[in-house]
């Protein structure tokens, strides 16, 4: 059994509860790049593939993880190999895909599912979608990202694995494919699986809420951002957007433009 997942912190928790329940033995699977933001276009050809590199090279440039993208360590076209190749030679094993109800999940269930219809029957989900779990006060509540579970929670949620249908091999990666082609930068999930679009600058009206007339370090209002806004994403992409304001003259900095924590923004003096 080859687990899925699409948050670093899911796999440990995940590895728990799998230490738990032999029936759960197998590997687990982190696809790591975050496909609710950046180019969509051509994502499974190379010329999109490597637009989305070059992309990627450019939010990371001068930042807290410059150089991330030259490295090996986000190839999940490797692993979306590695998985098809697993599969056809042996032809017992099976997929668990765990997405719970956030974009990232979802984005990510939905690249994945392009290189998996052949083994249709084979590829399970588990989408933990408007699910009450208990935490680890007693309290019932709705996490939105699968490491906000408790391990043995997962023991139950393992007996909602079902197989992904035919009609969703034909009809989700259809979805996908016109998502793709929009050619949009922001995926926001509306409900369900249904996934919506907006443009590169989504966040910055959040961003620009929290930027004050006093000197706030960039690292502080991204932090803020995190803690209070609703819809949130990585902290490299609003790093990113911060630069890119910054570059518009929105905003008067102090400090090396670089890592978040080097720097300071504040709202221009009005005079």
């Amino acid at each position: 059994m080859i687990h899925i997942v699409f948050n670093e912190p899911d796999v440990k928790v995940l590895q728990q509860a799998i230490a738990m329940d032999e029936t759960l033995q197998g590997e687990v699977v982190l696809i790591r790049d975050d496909y609710a933001v950046g180019p969509l276009n051509n994502i499974y050809i190379g010329d999109g593939i490597q637009a989305r590199r070059d992309w990627w090279q450019q939010v990371l440039a001068g930042g807290d993880y410059a150089g991330k993208e030259a490295t090996d360590e986000v190839n999940d076209y490797k692993i979306a190999a590695n998985l098809v190749g697993t599969m056809r030679r042996d032809d017992t094993a099976q997929i668990w895909i765990w997405a719970a109800q956030n974009k990232h999940d979802v984005c990510g269930y939905y690249w994945l599912l392009f290189y998996l219809k052949e083994f249709q029957g084979r590829v399970h989900i588990l989408y933990l979608n408007n699910l009450p779990f208990i935490n680890e006060k007693g309290n019932i509540f709705y996490p939105v990202n699968l490491h906000e579970i408790q391990p043995k929670e997962f023991l139950k949620a393992r007996k909602l694995a079902r197989p992904v249908t035919l009609s969703e091999f034909e009809i989700d990666p259809d979805e996908w494919i016109k998502l793709c082609n929009e050619n949009k930068g922001v995926r926001l999930l509306e409900g369900g699986k249904k996934l919506i679009q907006a443009d590169y600058d989504y966040y910055d009206a959040e961003l620009k809420k929290i930027i004050t007339q006093d000197w706030q370090k960039a690292s502080k209002i991204i932090q803020q951002f995190l803690n209070k806004s609703k819809n949130t994403t990585g902290d490299a992409y609003l790093l990113w957007r911060l630069k890119v304001m910054l570059a518009q003259e929105q905003f008067d900095a102090q400090g090396k433009i670089g890592n978040m924590k080097d720097f300071e923004i504040k709202d221009k003096d009005k005079g």
